[in-house]
């Protein structure tokens, strides 16, 4: 079956359903955008304050992880380090 007749396959409802969702993505990452550029304007601020952007967002990613993910990637990343000879 060819696109044209897949999509004269589908019912109305199912067209609407899928016009619907595409749509609901669309506003999804509307939002996204937007809030991205909110956390890129904190970003700014904090930098403006003096704050090193750097270390915020590592500190914003490891506080995401629990204290035994944190732990386990420190020391994966020291043991890393330790064979590099960079500590």
């Amino acid at each position: 079956m060819d696109d044209g007749a897949a999509a004269a396959a589908l019912t109305q409802a199912a067209k609407d359903k899928l016009k619907q969702t595409v749509m609901k993505i669309e506003k999804l990452e509307e939002e996204k955008k937007e809030v991205g550029g909110q956390i890129k304007d904190v970003y700014q601020e904090a930098k403006s304050m003096g704050y090193d952007t750097k270390a915020l967002r590592a500190v914003i990613r490891l506080r995401k992880l629990d204290r035994q993910e944190r732990e386990e990637a420190e020391a994966i990343l020291d043991t890393y380090l330790l064979a590099l000879g960079e500590i």
